[in-house]
């Protein structure tokens, strides 16, 4: 009985995951709608500034609009930069590494509401009986080539596009431009019951084509994530952000090399990412710029005290046999479990 008590660290992180999407999503409601920068303006997670009953935004919106309103606008002016224009964009990414210091990139696979969102998109597939897509070697290696791309629409949509904005370069439609593509923008403004964002703005075409992006990318987060784990944590340019940093934090996983490593594969099955480096590697080689430290690795490592989530010296969760044993009943690595059945067939009758 008292073990039926003790959750898994899958079970936690998936409650924390629900608990931190209603935060992102409606928590208005706890900190009230008028309250100054409700909980933060810095969040290292997709919390959508577009979403009115959040409760608090992704740093990726002030550091646009900051690149845009301040920094790019003062140059154009010719006035020297001082502190009074750059204390703002100090300040918001003080905040970030001040939340980002305690969880590191967990935010991207504990907190964002997006990827808790992919998650929940791929568990229906998987209830509902559709496959999931195993990556082949062949897709492994396509998805090394994936990876720069968050990369790119970090450095163009986030920092280059708005501050070239404000310089006057480009239009004004292009002032925030990865936000106005962003799937959490539509995902989590829906799940507040707002469809304004799902709607097309056609006064003009830059707008026009950022919101056809975005209605684009969630159709393919929503359709591909129910046959592909994560589809866009992949390109996500706040995991790239996020990965800029990820030494600073003292959260981290931990792999020490064993004897059967690269064998079973088993970790990087069970990466939702589908980091393949997990399994060949040891020490810091084996989590690459990709993991979002969800911990399902070190869940499934069938040998003891290989994997370890740790923060500082402690140890937080470890790899052991009889807890990987005893995962595997309910959900396979690969987050594989039994279908759901409507009605169950009648054998006997089958037969006559």
């Amino acid at each position: 009985m008292l073990k039926t008590l003790i959750p898994t660290l899958s079970r936690l992180r998936f409650a924390i995951q629900l608990a931190m999407l209603f935060v992102t999503v409606y928590g208005s409601v706890l900190v009230g709608t008028y309250m100054a920068g409700k909980i933060s303006n810095a969040l290292p997670a997709l919390s959508c500034a577009y979403d009115q009953m959040n409760g608090g935004y992704c740093v990726l919106i002030p550091t646009q609009h900051i690149l845009h309103h301040r920094i790019g606008e003062a140059m154009v002016r010719a006035q020297q930069l001082t502190l009074s224009m750059i204390l703002p964009l100090l300040m918001s990414f003080l905040a970030f590494f001040a939340f980002f210091f305690v969880l590191g990139k967990a935010f991207c696979g504990w907190v964002c509401p997006l990827g808790t969102l992919q998650e929940v998109v791929g568990r229906i597939g998987r209830r509902f009986g559709i496959g999931l897509r195993r990556l082949t070697s062949a897709d492994l290696l396509a998805a090394h080539r994936v990876r720069p791309v968050k990369w790119l629409l970090l450095l163009g949509l986030v920092f280059l596009l708005p501050l070239l904005t404000g310089l006057g370069v480009t239009p004004h439609a292009l002032g925030n431009p990865y936000c106005d593509i962003c799937p959490s923008r539509v995902a989590t403004t829906l799940l507040t019951g707002n469809t304004d964002q799902l709607a097309l703005r056609v006064g003009d075409g830059w707008s026009f084509a950022l919101g056809a992006a975005a209605d684009f990318l969630i159709g393919f987060m929503i359709v591909g994530g129910l046959a592909i784990r994560q589809p866009f944590c992949r390109i996500c340019p706040l995991l790239a952000f996020n990965a800029l940093f990820q030494r600073l934090s003292p959260l981290r996983l931990v792999k020490t090399a064993h004897a059967n490593c690269g064998q079973c594969r088993i970790c990087s099955d069970a990466c939702p990412m589908d980091i393949e480096e997990i399994s060949q590697q040891a020490g810091r080689k084996a989590y690459t710029e990709d993991c979002t430290l969800c911990g399902r690795c070190a869940e499934y490592c069938p040998q003891d005290g290989t994997i370890r989530l740790k923060w500082g010296p402690l140890a937080l969760f470890s790899s052991r046999r009889a807890y990987y044993k005893d995962k595997v009943r309910s959900e396979l690595p690969d987050g594989s479990v039994k279908p759901l059945r409507f009605m169950q067939r009648d054998e006997a009758a089958d037969a006559r």
